[in-house]
């Protein structure tokens, strides 16, 4: 289990720095984020789009997710490990909901999961937190169910919807959640929100206001340039360099310059003359 808890979280909201969330999907990228100090791992749906070359989260399996959980969690020691449920994971009904989440900690090693939506779901994450399995809500700017929110853009500019992600926000706290993601939403509507909930806030281009930030961390290292969110901040950009280091590998394999002798084995003289003699 992490050194991290969602106890630990949550009490956040009152005294501590800021909280840091990033993603990890693979084994050797989850030992670098939790090397950094990063209070919360999530392996995010988003994965979908990054990893698996999905046009968007919807098609994302529970096999699929379950599967990047575990060689996620076999790299965090110290992190929170936070598994994404994909969508119509825990839709379809109550116990549907509980069984799937169950296996994020049984199965994957996660210590908490992750759900979309607010009021409506308010009832799954009481059900959830009841059976002991602690819940991450995730209210504004909701992928899975972008298409029906308009595409991926701001959400609560307008008083009604402003109002909705609000009373959604409030729903998760009572409903048990530790934290909440406020994912592009306006920072004024996310500095309300901020200051009304019990639980900490976690904002996804929500502004500065909230009790901490999450990204995706590829494109944090400029990993992935099918698009970049105005709300990412490039902290590097490495995906020139990694094709500049592929093209030079192709150069030297093509040049008969790699491998040199120091990547090379020697000491096996003797054995290829015996074989040239027998021949």
């Amino acid at each position: 289990m992490a050194n991290i808890t969602p106890v630990d979280i949550k009490a956040r909201k009152k005294s501590g720095p800021p909280i840091s969330m990033l993603t990890a999907y693979d084994y050797s990228l989850a030992r670098m984020v939790d090397s950094s100090g990063i209070d919360i791992i999530l392996v995010g749906d988003s994965l979908g789009m990054v990893m698996l070359g999905y046009d968007s989260t919807v098609p994302v399996t529970m096999e699929e997710m379950l599967h990047h959980c575990k060689a996620v969690s076999r790299g965090v020691t110290d992190a929170l490990l936070v598994g994404d449920m994909p969508f119509m994971s825990y839709q379809v009904n109550m116990d549907n909901a509980l069984m799937n989440a169950s296996r994020f900690l049984k199965e994957a090693g996660c210590d908490a999961v992750k759900l979309e939506g607010g009021t409506d779901m308010a009832p799954v994450i009481e059900k959830l937190v009841r059976a002991g399995i602690p819940v991450m809500g995730h209210v504004g700017l909701t992928p899975q169910t972008a298409a029906s929110l308009g595409g991926f853009k701001v959400q609560g500019r307008d008083i009604e919807r402003a109002r909705g992600i609000y009373e959604d926000a409030l729903a998760v706290a009572r409903a048990g959640a530790f934290s909440v993601v406020l994912e592009c939403i306006p920072s004024d509507l996310a500095e309300l929100i901020t200051k009304d909930v019990d639980i900490p806030t976690i904002g996804i281009g929500a502004g500065p206001h909230c009790d901490g930030q999450v990204l995706v961390t590829n494109d944090l290292l400029g990993l992935y340039d099918k698009f970049t969110p105005k709300f990412v901040k490039r902290y590097l950009n490495l995906s020139p360099q990694i094709k500049e280091a592929l093209r030079s590998f192709k150069k030297e394999v093509e040049a008969g310059d790699f491998p040199s002798p120091e990547e090379s084995f020697s000491g096996g003289g003797e054995a290829v003359r015996a074989i040239k003699s027998q021949a």
